[in-house]
């Protein structure tokens, strides 16, 4: 059995006689943003020092690279980047949206960027 991080062990999915809701976290300090990648773009290929990220594509054709593997998630299914992990969002042949929540200490500055195809590096 695989064990959870810590993070996303509060996810869960509730039942109620209208439909439901996913319910991601619970009572935690958390930053949250839907970030949109639009085709042939990308963002930096980076990691933080100080929080970890659950992402959660909105729409088809996310593709995230993870640790140097390409992963391809449908919508609604769940990536969890660790805190230290290298990462990227990359627009291939669709625009998307990654809905993000960020545990830990937030702060933009906390990207260190491996690879840029802006210039920054």
């Amino acid at each position: 059995m695989q064990l959870l991080p810590k993070e996303i062990q509060e996810i869960v999915t509730i039942e109620k006689p209208w439909g439901g809701f996913i319910q991601y976290v619970l009572n935690q300090q958390v930053t949250v943003k839907i970030l949109e990648i639009r085709a042939g773009e990308q963002v930096s290929y980076q990691y933080h020092h100080h929080r970890s990220e659950l992402w959660i594509p909105l729409d088809e054709g996310a593709c995230v690279k993870l640790d140097d593997t390409i992963q391809r998630p449908e919508p609604m299914e769940p990536v969890f980047i660790p805190q230290g992990a290298k990462h990227q969002l990359i627009g291939e042949s669709k625009d998307y949206r990654i809905l993000e929540i960020a545990f830990g200490d937030f702060d933009e500055e906390d990207i260190v960027r491996l690879s840029d195809k802006y210039g920054r590096v």
